[in-house]
């Protein structure tokens, strides 16, 4: 047994989500869902590679289709949706202000060579050649909490704020009623722009941005908020502990950003 396994409580808020593992099917009867889930989990902590797989959770073929299989149907991305908005239902998303922000992974050599490289197809595979060399910058958005809301990923080389409303875009709660929208949203000098501040107010959000040193300066900049956005930078401390989100290890993005909400999933499961 290893200590990154469900536990019994975290396995029975997802259980009803999974699929059936009695079909009508005939040929050998799937392996169970909580073995092949906890390798998963195993590969996410770790960053070790697929084929270094403990024996205790299967073949690690098994285990990699399935994780692949459940990318493809977006299971994954159903299952965390689900969950934040039980979070949700209980009342356990801090609405005070919502933080943005981004941080670069490296990207390892295994995550390179799908496709020949060149501008295009690193765009489409989210990487690309910044100060930190050959990486990806997640692009993510946060509660008051810490609570994962949103993850978009692009090429190292991105600035923050072109990604900006796509973050907001693919947020996993609603936007569209006022009453679900925070009061505050805070991002650093990256997202400094009149573009990115008209668009929160036009959610009648407040923008906590602070200007930079060649614009001017805001006259409603609330510093003592500005202090709260360290939770974004907290959040991803957090993530970047499971050795598979600190480096890019996958060639697809689609798989990358799975373990970053599989990871996500793991905190909002102990909150329920």
């Amino acid at each position: 047994m290893s200590r990154h396994d469900l536990t019994d409580r975290e396995f029975n808020a997802i259980r009803y989500l999974l699929p059936s593992q009695k079909t009508k099917r005939r040929g050998r009867p799937w392996s169970s869902h909580r073995t092949v889930i906890n390798g998963v989990l195993w590969i996410l902590r770790t960053g070790s590679p697929w084929r270094d797989l403990p024996a205790e959770f299967g073949p690690w073929k098994t285990v990699y289709n399935r994780f692949r299989r459940w990318v493809i149907e977006d299971l994954w991305d159903h299952i965390f949706r689900h969950l934040l908005h039980r979070l949700d239902a209980l009342g356990n998303i801090d609405r005070t202000m919502w933080c943005v922000d981004g941080t670069m992974v490296r990207a390892h050599r295994c995550a390179s060579g799908m496709i020949p490289q060149s501008d295009e197809n690193d765009e489409l595979n989210a990487l690309g050649r910044s100060r930190g060399g050959y990486s990806t910058k997640l692009h993510l958005m946060t509660d008051a909490k810490g609570t994962l809301l949103s993850v978009t990923a692009t090429g190292g080389q991105r600035n923050e704020s072109t990604e900006f409303e796509n973050l907001l875009a693919n947020c996993e709660l609603s936007l569209h009623r006022r009453s679900k929208r925070p009061a505050a949203l805070a991002g650093d000098k990256g997202y400094s722009s009149n573009a990115i501040r008209e668009s929160i107010a036009n959610l009648s959000i407040t923008a906590v941005i602070p200007t930079r040193s060649n614009e001017a300066s805001v006259d409603d900049f609330d510093r003592k908020a500005y202090r709260r956005r360290c939770i974004v930078e907290c959040a991803i401390g957090w993530l970047k502990e499971s050795r598979r989100i600190a480096t890019r290890y996958d060639k697809l993005t689609s798989s990358y950003l799975a373990f970053v909400q599989l990871a996500a999933m793991r905190r909002v499961m102990k909150a329920i």
